[in-house]
């Protein structure tokens, strides 16, 4: 069905042949190869709700960390941590088999739920995942424990997310985002 489609547009795309001829003869099939791969490709917005799990195994791969919610619901994600900036989950339904539906964790939305409640470190693993980092910020008493989320803010920014979880790490006190530092330039290097 796809080459059919990719077919259709090389026919009708008479621009995109004036490229390609423009084009040294090295880099005719890799523009040619690179939009054949582009078109294959899936996300998991392409994933409906309530789709059986094997459907969703087979477009996602196998997760990367599983959690119980209660008795019914297994919470499954899809991680790119500790260096990527996306963090996919989704609520399996052990009676049916079916997934709800799969979303992008990793957002301020979804960040902005840690002010409700009281939140356990079990209870942000098994909602954003492992984090990328672990580490101890703070001297004295106001030392904590903090998990580091690499994240693109609106799809654009490169920024991480601090969630601290008090001096014994088992609670979360506060959370900031900030810029991910190894996307900064340092530019005064070079004056």
């Amino acid at each position: 069905m796809q080459l059919l489609i990719i077919a259709e547009f090389f026919s009708k795309n008479k621009v995109f042949f004036y490229f390609v001829q423009k084009m040294p003869y090295l880099f005719r099939p890799i523009a040619i190869f690179s939009l054949v791969i582009l078109s294959a490709c899936t996300t998991y917005r392409d994933i409906p709700s309530n789709s059986p799990a094997e459907v969703v195994y087979a477009k996602m791969g196998k997760p990367t960390h599983e959690c119980t919610i209660d008795t019914n619901t297994t919470r499954l994600i899809w991680s790119q941590q500790p260096r990527g900036q996306y963090v996919y989950s989704a609520n399996l339904s052990r009676q049916t088999g079916t997934i709800d539906r799969v979303e992008s964790v990793l957002n301020l939305a979804h960040f902005r739920q840690l002010d409700k409640g009281i939140w356990s470190a079990q209870d942000v693993q098994c909602t954003f995942g492992p984090p990328a980092e672990i580490g101890r910020t703070g001297l004295g008493e106001k030392n904590e424990v903090v998990w580091t989320y690499r994240y693109k803010e609106a799809n654009y920014w490169n920024n991480v997310m601090y969630i601290y979880l008090g001096k014994d790490g088992q609670q979360v006190t506060h959370y900031h985002s900030g810029p991910d530092p190894d996307y900064e330039r340092v530019f005064w290097l070079f004056y």
